[in-house]
């Protein structure tokens, strides 16, 4: 069985999917230009949940698969003129679940494309240690990363945090803490000093008090929100965060998904300037989009019927809309793609990879938006 964006489906790995092969070479494609206009064109990423599974019918059967296989989408992405590789972060399941290593790892193996995650749970984060971390990985890629993070979405165990030390405060919850954790890292990114020297250090210190190293400057304005509310993204907008918001939120009106998603887009960048916020924010949207091209995409994709949206509860309280993917041909895709509101309103679009079909393939579904749909979008050049 394999995980993929659109749920859980049987498929079959094709014969020339190699995943050995594909390690450490880049494919042999055309290069499509980078998204230079931030004004017009949309920037176009894929967003990949690394899943794997000891299966025959996996392309990912180990962790080893699944980290080595991100790292080459990502080179491949970039050739192919795609501007973003974001990664889920899950803790207890077969997933990425420690995003820096690859993220630095990406970062040293491309040079223009951006490195991201979408989203880190902030339940499970030390602020300090986690700077540390993004500050080297943000350095290996010369200012490329892209750290989205959030409360977290339902897990694989009850309480997983707990496992990992944390316990909310008194008065607080879950979601409190993670909010709790995300100021501290706001405010260590700054870069001040705040820790009293050592009188006798072992090494000569700077002047002044002391900061966690490494400090990447400008990594601060590159801290994106996964908000799955409007109250959440408001929130997000006066601490000067950027905006994630992923094919699922909370059903606060009862319209289609991507108006809701819409508005709360709308809400955040009201509360933006309301903050008096001097630079542009950015926000994205993930959307499950397939253009049927051949006879794989077809088999894989072509019987769906995901195509309208799910309502449904994350929990006793919370009643939550899920976002209906696309999948048809190029021409069908560009006119549906044309009524989503809230793809319109973001700068950033992340696809969503179904990882355990392989990188061949992966490839195959990035270079088809991006020749196929994109420019007749306006998202890029024609």
């Amino acid at each position: 069985m394999i995980y993929s964006p659109q749920g859980i489906r049987k498929v079959v790995i094709m014969p020339n999917e190699n995943r050995q092969a594909y390690r450490g070479r880049r494919p042999s494609t055309e290069h499509f230009p980078a998204n230079q206009d931030k004004d017009v064109m949309k920037k176009i990423g894929f967003l990949s949940f690394g899943h794997w599974t000891p299966s025959p019918q996996s392309a990912t059967r180990s962790a080893a698969d699944a980290l080595l296989q991100s790292i080459d989408l990502a080179v491949a992405a970039e050739e192919l003129g795609a501007d973003g590789a974001w990664f889920r972060v899950h803790h207890f399941a077969r997933q990425l679940s420690s995003p820096f290593p690859l993220l630095a790892a990406i970062g040293a193996r491309t040079r223009r494309i951006e490195i991201g995650t979408g989203v880190i749970d902030m339940r499970y984060e030390n602020p300090l240690y986690m700077a540390e971390d993004a500050g080297a990985a943000d350095l290996i890629s010369g200012g490329r990363l892209q750290l989205g993070i959030s409360r977290g979405s339902p897990e694989q165990v009850i309480d997983g945090w707990r496992y990992f030390g944390y316990v909310p405060g008194e008065g607080e919850n879950e979601s409190d803490m993670a909010r709790r954790h995300t100021e501290v890292l706001l405010d260590v990114l700054r870069g001040e000093g705040f820790a009293k020297p050592n009188p006798q250090p072992m090494f000569p210190n700077p002047p002044g008090l002391l900061r966690p190293e490494p400090h990447s400057a400008g990594l601060r304005d590159r801290i994106w929100w996964g908000a799955g509310s409007n109250a959440t993204a408001e929130w997000a907008a006066r601490l000067g965060m950027n905006l994630q918001s992923s094919t699922l939120k909370d059903d606060e009106t009862g319209e289609p998904f991507h108006i809701q998603q819409a508005k709360q887009i709308r809400a955040y960048r009201d509360a933006w300037a309301q903050a008096g916020h001097t630079r542009t924010p950015r926000v994205s949207v993930s959307r499950s989009i397939f253009a049927l091209m051949d006879d794989r995409d077809r088999r894989y994709f072509g019987s769906s019927h995901d195509d309208s949206d799910k309502v449904g509860f994350l929990d006793e309280k919370t009643r939550a809309i899920f976002g209906r993917s696309y999948a048809a041909e190029p021409d069908k895709l560009i006119a549906q793609l044309q009524q989503d509101e809230a793809i319109a309103e973001a700068d950033t679009l992340m696809l969503t990879v179904p990882n355990q079909l392989g990188v061949d393939y992966n490839v195959h579904v990035i270079e088809s938006i991006l020749r196929h749909v994109a420019p007749a979008m306006g998202w890029r050049d024609k």
